[in-house]
């Protein structure tokens, strides 16, 4: 780069988040209950790698999903969260345009992978179900291996091209963004002259990132909707649409707070809700999914059981062992 170049950089040296407001007597309970979050969330998902890995039951295509979904999370909570500690702790809410611009493009990455991730478990949820007598010759571990590697490559070009072009933007007028982490839209409203390209193409990538799985993880769900209520037992059909139930309804929340926050007109009333929005696709599902998608499935607990019994013994068990050696 030129040293003209330089000179004439419009990118601003720091920016301010707002976050959710300067009400110093909140500052100790949001940091104590935002670092409660993301201790359970670190934790719960670093655990189902660790299972996942460990256990040699679980070295299937939904638990390798599974595994990718958890490590997907782990990285995801920690663009924002130890950030929004950092605030909450010193009361510091500047961060570095070089900093901003790396914590978007990471929060970009880790959120369009994860929505293709959850398209691409649905589908393999499809297969066991709807196809199970040719499951296991279509997701190969080859498919699979495929299948998650497309969902990251997608992630990292599209959150690539958006901060390219976004740090690339003119900015001018006050340096204040409307949310707690750097994100797409309210940088946009920072920039000044014409955004028209930018924008369009952001909401093509958008519409790519978001509605694109979104449609295909529920079409998925749909037909394995379908396939539940061809269960002639009761007992079956309830046990299935217990499960499917509690994974369509995160990613509904999920997909439904991204179509809410991103490809919605920015009313007035709608800014106001969108760090709310954005807080269950933040904060929520990261925390929430190693429940509902692992925790809660028998094979998982058990595997963590017998993992956590290798790691820490019980004294009984010690004490059997003893008179053995």
């Amino acid at each position: 780069m030129e040293k003209g170049d330089l000179d004439n950089s419009t990118l601003p040296t720091e920016f301010i988040l707002l976050e959710i407001g300067n009400v110093p007597s909140l500052q100790a309970p949001l940091f104590l209950l935002s670092l409660i979050i993301y201790l359970v969330t670190i934790v719960g998902n670093i655990l189902v790698v660790v299972v996942v890995v460990a256990d040699q039951h679980l070295h299937t295509p939904m638990y390798f999903f599974l595994g990718n979904l958890s490590s997907l999370e782990t990285c995801y909570c920690s663009t924002i969260l130890p950030r929004l500690l950092a605030t909450f702790l010193t009361g510091d809410r500047t961060i570095s345009a070089r900093g901003c611009m790396a914590q978007f493009y990471f929060f970009a990455l880790f959120a369009t992978s994860e929505c293709y991730l959850l398209a691409m478990m649905s589908y393999d949820r499809y297969l066991a179900i709807c196809q199970s007598l040719i499951y296991a010759s279509l997701m190969t571990w080859k498919a699979s291996l495929q299948l998650a590697a497309a969902s990251w490559l997608v992630g990292f070009l599209i959150s690539a091209v958006v901060t390219s072009l976004l740090s690339h933007s003119s900015f001018c007028g006050p340096k204040e963004i409307d949310h707690f982490f750097c994100d797409f839209i309210p940088l946009l409203e920072l920039t000044c002259g014409d955004t028209t390209v930018v924008t369009l193409l952001a909401f093509i990538l958008s519409v790519l990132d978001t509605v694109f799985p979104f449609l295909l993880t529920l079409a998925s769900y749909m037909c394995i909707i379908t396939a539940i209520l061809r269960i002639p037992s009761s007992v079956g059909k309830q046990k299935a649409f217990s499960t499917c139930s509690s994974h369509l309804t995160i990613v509904s929340v999920f997909y439904g707070t991204f179509i809410i926050v991103y490809l919605l007109p920015r009313t007035p009333q709608l800014k106001q809700l969108n760090k709310v929005f954005s807080f269950f696709y933040t904060v929520l599902t990261p925390l929430v999914n190693p429940l509902i998608y692992s925790l809660q499935n028998r094979e998982v607990t058990e595997a963590l059981r017998k993992v956590l019994r290798e790691l820490w013994p019980s004294p009984r068990a010690q004490s059997i062992a003893v008179p053995g050696c």
